[in-house]
This record gives C-alpha cells, structure tokens and sequence, in this order.
C-alpha cells in the first residue's frame, strides 16, 4: 500500500472546520486588500489637493504697502470663488476716518466704474487748496469674472496718511447667483484671520519703503542669478501633485473594481 503524502496526512488529522477558517480569513484578507488600497489612495488624492492648491483666495490690495504720504498706484485683487457662478459687481468702500482727495481708477476692459464723493466733516488743506469732499465709494459693474478667473481693478491713490499705518478698504463682490460676499471683516494683529477679512494697504515710513524696495530688488537679482530655481521648484511641486492625485485616483478605482468582482462572485 502507498504511504499517504505528509500534506494529505496532515489533512486527515485535522478537523474541516481549520481549513474552513483558513480559508475564510484569506478571503477576507483579499477583500480587505483593495478597500484599504482605495482608502489609502483616497487619502492621498486628498493630500495632494490640500497642500497643491491654496485655501480659498480673498479680495486683496496689491502690492501689499505703499509710503505714507505720498501717491501710489494699487490694484484690487478679486478672484472668483464660486464654481457655478461669475462675479458681476464689485463695491470698495474708503475708509472715511482717512479720506483720500485723489483717487482715480484705471479703465478695465468690459467693465463701466463709478466714483462717489462724500463732503468732509473736517476739511483738509492740500497743495495750498482747501479740499471739503472726498471719494468714498468705487463700483465696478458690467463685466464678468468666471469661476477660475480673477481680476484686477487699479487705482491711483493719494495723498496717502501719515497719520495711521493701514488704510482699510471694505469690498462688496456680488456674483450673478444675486449672492453677495462681505469682505468687510477686520483683521487683528497675531489673531486668527476673519472668514471675510477687508482688503488692508499697510503704510510705511520712507525710510522703510525704501528698504523694501531694495530687498525685492536683491531678490529678484538673486533669482535671475540662480536661473529661475524657484521656478524649478514650482514645477516639481505641481509634478508631485499631479504624481499624488493619479495615485489616489488609481486607488479609488481599484478599490470599485475589486467590489464590483466581489459583488459578481
């Protein structure tokens, strides 16, 4: 008579139920397979987007500062946050504790500008001229900021405080859903932003204008000697987001498929 294999000795001395739970725990290890594989790529599809585009933008003065004082030519900043909807209308407010007797848009294609003066509580002298009025309201209408789109709106501005070291402009942006967003929020220093903070032109001394401009100056030297290596590590940035989220993507629908064979079965 042949001797039986060890294997199928070990098999007669075991009881069924061994293999059947052997064989149940397989199955559920290949099942939790691909639902950790599509929770991971989840997971990292999510990271990729948090950390390759930025939190919601918000409607800004730029540049930044300016010298008080003087004159300056800034742009208000206003991007698009919606995704079903387009930004019809934008209304800036001027701070009246700080009137600004000079202010002048630049023409943006598509779009009409309104400028409204207000009389001064207390009149202020000006290149020898005594000035009782200022502007205190600029709207922009008729044009269109698509989702993805932003725009900006230029102004001349002058003469700016000497006085204060912000000036505040609070913005109204209407979007063609008739929704309005209040960017009129205040920010406090070392404070946790506000979910709609007002637009801030930060003032600065002369002396610190000039170091400024100088410091962006040698940095922008800097970078031309360095050919464009901010640019290189821009684009790895963008190469490892997009690395990330094709990633993520294949986890998640590996995860379906391998569902979908397992509902088949």
């Amino acid at each position: 008579m042949a001797r039986p294999h060890a294997r199928h000795l070990f098999r007669l001395l075991l009881p069924r139920e061994c293999f059947r739970m052997n064989i149940d725990t397989t199955t559920r290890t290949r099942t939790r397979l691909p639902r950790r594989l599509a929770v991971v790529g989840t997971a990292a599809a999510s990271g990729v987007l948090l950390l390759a585009g930025p939190a919601l933008a918000h409607v800004s003065v730029q540049p930044g500062t300016a010298e008080k004082g003087g004159y300056s030519t800034v742009s208000i900043k206003v991007p698009n946050e919606k995704d079903n909807a387009s930004t019809v209308k934008l209304e800036l407010s001027l701070d009246p504790r700080h009137p600004l007797v000079s202010v002048m848009p630049q023409a943006v294609p598509g779009w009409d500008v309104k400028v409204e003066k207000t009389k001064l509580d207390k009149p202020v002298q000006m290149h020898g001229k005594t000035i009782d009025e200022a502007v205190s309201k600029v709207t922009w209408t008729g044009g269109k900021i698509e989702p993805g789109q932003f725009q900006q709106f230029p102004l001349s501005v002058g003469q700016l405080p000497t006085d204060t070291d912000e000036l505040v402009f609070k913005a109204l942006q209407t979007y063609s859903d008739d929704d309005v967003v209040r960017w009129i929020d205040p920010s406090k220093p070392g404070g946790e932003e506000p979910e709609h903070p007002a637009p801030v032109l930060k003032l600065v001394d002369k002396a610190d204008a000039k170091n400024g401009k100088e410091a962006k100056a040698q940095a922008a030297a800097s970078e031309a000697r360095d050919g464009g290596s901010s640019d290189g590590s821009d684009t790895t940035a963008r190469t490892l987001g997009i690395v990330g989220i094709v990633v993520g993507a294949a986890g998640i629908a590996f995860g379906v498929f391998a569902g979908r064979r397992r509902t088949a079965a």
